[in-house]
């Protein structure tokens, strides 16, 4: 199984340099989970280095943003913090993190090994009233906010990364895909896979979108209602509800037929994927 690599590529100058060279994450066949004519695929985002998630390619896009200030704040739920406190600490930027009333202690815990300075919030979710509230402290304290829920950066990182990846890697699949599936954040991650993979294969390529159940928390995806800024030009076919419990039995599925961990918005995407396998019909599959 072990083949070696160019090992000039493997020493780097800076921790900065993990990022791209985690680049491009790889996408996996999930073997034991593809039978009977479905293939499922799996982009693996956990190989970003800093929050183990798609959230580093957001905060490598800030990077220019927030070089030469001092401050920053930034609401977030999870891993766009994390990646941000990450990135502040190799350059030197003291950073603020806001988080809704329910973040996982896992988070909490990551930002203070880093650093980073928490702001609690008694917001249920990150929603317009807690944006307005950054923004307000933002501009008293002369700080910067990125704002990842409303910066066309975030876009950019996707459509530059992310989505031109994977059409590449589909390409070495050498097989069209049937449908591709993802949580919806911020929204500008599956608007971006969305716009350029149906720009090539067209409406018999299916997007399907996953979000929490109503008054269901999984961390890394939001319901559409959010007021979420790209997800009308986002090209998707069908909206999928999972509940949190779901979401667990999708990472506790995956883990025992493939022997990788993964998170909770990522086993609601494999939860999606069993629900819509049979509307769909057989083909290739990318979660």
């Amino acid at each position: 199984m072990y083949s070696p690599k160019d090992f000039r590529k493997s020493v780097l100058e800076d921790t900065a340099d993990l990022v791209t060279y985690s680049w491009p994450t790889p996408l996996v066949k999930l073997s034991r989970v593809s039978t009977d004519g479905y293939e499922v695929w799996a982009k693996l985002e956990f190989f970003n280095p800093f929050s183990r998630s798609i959230k580093d390619r957001v905060a490598v896009k800030f990077v220019e943003l927030i070089r030469n200030g001092k401050l920053v704040y930034e609401a977030s739920s999870g891993n766009l913090g994390i990646a941000l406190a990450c990135l502040s600490n190799i350059l030197g930027v003291k950073l603020r993190v806001y988080l809704p009333k329910k973040t996982p202690k896992e988070t909490l815990t990551l930002l203070r090994v880093l650093g980073a300075e928490i702001t609690h919030t008694d917001f249920e979710a990150i929603d317009e009233r807690m944006l307005n509230l950054v923004f307000t402290e933002t501009r008293r304290d002369g700080a910067i906010n990125p704002n990842q829920f409303i910066n066309d950066l975030n876009l950019e990182a996707h459509l530059e990364g992310t989505a031109k990846e994977l059409l590449e890697q589909i390409k070495i699949i050498g097989r069209e895909p049937r449908c591709i599936i993802s949580g919806i954040g911020t929204s500008a991650h599956i608007s971006a896979i969305s716009n350029l993979l149906k720009l090539i294969y067209g409406n018999k390529l299916k997007i399907v979108g996953v979000q929490p159940l109503e008054n269901s928390l999984i961390p890394g995806i939001k319901r559409i209602e959010h007021r979420l800024k790209w997800i009308n030009s986002a090209k998707v076919d069908k909206i999928v509800e999972i509940d949190l419990k779901d979401a667990i039995r999708g990472c506790v599925e995956i883990a025992r037929f493939e022997g990788i961990l993964v998170g909770l918005s990522s086993g609601a995407v494999y939860e999606a994927y069993k629900r819509v396998k049979n509307s769909f019909g057989p083909g290739i599959y990318i979660l």
